[in-house]
């Protein structure tokens, strides 16, 4: 099994931060690349070639978030936000009038909010499940997609992990009800693209959107948005000269050909060279894939799964058959959620409060140690 990779983390012995869920801390060798690149921002003057070097940094990093979905580097944009992706989408696909998009309830704000702000303009209903007993998103999801006597769906727009229950979506079995009821599918793989398998070739999604913030290792304002090559003829969201084939500064002719690019670069975002943030994406998802998905998966559920069997009689924790691999949440029995991570927290042990709910997040950082000692907390003030 993958070792635990807390040595190449700044992080000290007396800390358990169990948090990735929220914000990762930085590999060593990320902070490092960070003071250097800012160091060359300071002295621009240094650069031999500076639109080279940019369009190899911007490069590099679409080709490292398109390895973890398995997707053509040429359908990936390279953008700032989740929320910058799902407005991406929002612009070049237009649900049908008198269809329904289907979102679920506390879902993050990202792929829900872009689609109440159109659904009076556009003529159509967002359909909102609602949270299931057992926690089944998988099925509460289905069967609204499959709901006798309503409009038809024009668009499934989820997560693939629900962030605040910690419950991992059969995306696949949600791609086929979509499929058969002539839907699109956009995912928001925020907590789920570097941990959990996603192969956008077999899936066939119409959307795949993930930031590197918290799993990937990276940092923040960096994002990308998988679009399918059956969209990318759409209007991108900003004009930039990174978006046309031929806007060159550096050319005779500035603007020598205003079509734009064939494929997902037309969605860029602008302003896409930012060397500190490009560089600092790049390691942390070119780390994530040298240690594979299979293998973090597999440690991150020995550490989730002996989370949950030293809690399971002190809190109300989700089955195993829908619980994510990398996530515990639970709802504390008798204790309000943020007194818990507060008191957590004076012990320097770092979770978050989600909705009434603890969650705790492992990552390659942690050990068995950490979750032992999570455990031992826990059981304290939950007792």
């Amino acid at each position: 099994m993958l070792p635990s990779q807390r040595d190449l983390f700044d992080i000290p012995r007396d800390v358990c931060y169990l948090n990735a869920a929220s914000y990762s801390p930085l590999p060593l060798a990320t902070q490092d690349a960070a003071r250097k690149a800012v160091g060359r921002k300071g002295q621009p003057w240094q650069f031999d070639n500076i639109n080279a070097f940019a369009a190899e940094q911007y490069e590099r990093c679409r080709a490292a978030a398109a390895r973890l979905i398995n997707a053509d580097p040429a359908d990936v944009a390279s953008i700032s936000s989740v929320g910058y992706g799902v407005a991406i989408a929002g612009k070049i696909f237009a649900p049908a009038r008198g269809s329904r998009v289907v979102v679920f309830a506390d879902d993050h704000s990202s792929p829900v909010l872009e689609w109440h702000a159109r659904a009076e303009q556009g003529g159509f209903a967002v359909d909102t499940v609602h949270r299931p007993a057992d926690l089944d998103w998988t099925s509460a999801v289905l069967e609204t997609i499959a709901k006798p006597g309503a409009a038809p769906v024009s668009l499934v727009s989820v997560s693939s992990v629900h962030w605040c229950d910690g419950v991992l979506l059969d995306v696949a079995a949600i791609k086929a009800a979509a499929a058969r009821a002539g839907a699109a599918l956009l995912l928001d793989s925020t907590q789920s693209t570097g941990v959990v398998a996603l192969d956008v070739k077999t899936l066939d999604p119409d959307f795949v959107i993930f930031p590197t913030y918290k799993w990937l290792l990276g940092p923040y304002g960096r994002a990308f948005a998988y679009v399918a090559k059956r969209h990318q003829n759409g209007v991108p969201l900003e004009q930039t000269s990174g978006g046309r084939r031929a806007v060159k500064a550096e050319s005779d002719v500035y603007f020598g050909d205003l079509a734009y690019t064939n494929d997902a670069r037309r969605f860029d975002m602008g302003e896409r060279d930012f060397f500190v943030g490009l560089e600092m994406a790049s390691l942390g998802m070119e780390y994530v894939a040298s240690l594979g998905q299979a293998a973090i998966e597999a440690r991150l559920r020995m550490l989730t799964s002996r989370l949950a069997d030293g809690l399971r009689d002190v809190a109300d924790i989700a089955s195993d058959t829908v619980r994510a691999p990398h996530i515990v949440s639970f709802k504390p029995r008798g204790k309000d959620a943020h007194d818990v991570v507060a008191a957590l927290a004076r012990e320097k042990i770092f979770v978050a409060p989600r909705l009434g709910r603890v969650r705790i997040s492992p990552h390659v950082y942690n050990d068995e140690q950490d979750v032992d000692r999570c455990i031992a907390a826990l059981r304290r003030l939950l007792a």
